[in-house]
């Protein structure tokens, strides 16, 4: 089964993905999305370096929940912060020392961090062991640090196991 569908949880989403983009649920869309969620996945299994297995998909859940509550909560203070005086705007670049590991939890984590307005994932050293951050409002990097860290890296590192 793996073999014939290595990555089950990508199709899904690919496949909810190209129904939202197409803005349809007709047959031809839903038989064309199927596809798409079957053959890419499939012909790209070759590159995925490592195997990545969920073992509280509820807490990803979890995860999901509290990135679109700070995503809604960051736009509102972005807006805030950039319509005012400019003064008040403190940029900076954080090193943030990661705890997870493997291609996977990383991309999400820094993916994550890039979703959320203010904040930018800029540079993964080469060790995959720290990750630099630009923040549009760097005053206190530890509170920076320890909003990835405890919103967003714990439930990774609970929920994923690398394979």
């Amino acid at each position: 089964m793996t073999r014939l569908l290595p990555h089950p949880i990508l199709s899904l989403m690919l496949l909810g993905l190209w129904l939202l983009l197409v803005n349809s649920v007709s047959v031809g869309q839903l038989l064309l999305g199927l596809v798409l969620a079957w053959a890419i996945p499939l012909y790209t299994a070759r590159f995925w370096v490592s195997r990545v297995r969920v073992r509280r998909p509820l807490v990803l859940l979890r995860l999901l929940g509290v990135v679109l509550y700070d995503m809604l909560v960051a736009n509102l203070s972005v807006a805030r912060l950039v319509s005012g005086p400019i003064a008040r705007i403190h940029p900076g670049f954080v090193r943030v020392p990661l705890r997870v590991q493997g291609n996977v939890a990383v991309s999400l984590l820094a993916n994550i961090v890039s979703l959320t307005p203010g904040t930018v994932s800029v540079f993964l050293s080469a060790d995959q062991r720290e990750l630099i951050v630009h923040a549009l409002q760097a005053d206190d990097p530890e509170a920076i640090i320890g909003v990835i860290r405890h919103r967003y890296e714990k439930p990774l590192l609970d929920a994923l196991e690398q394979v």
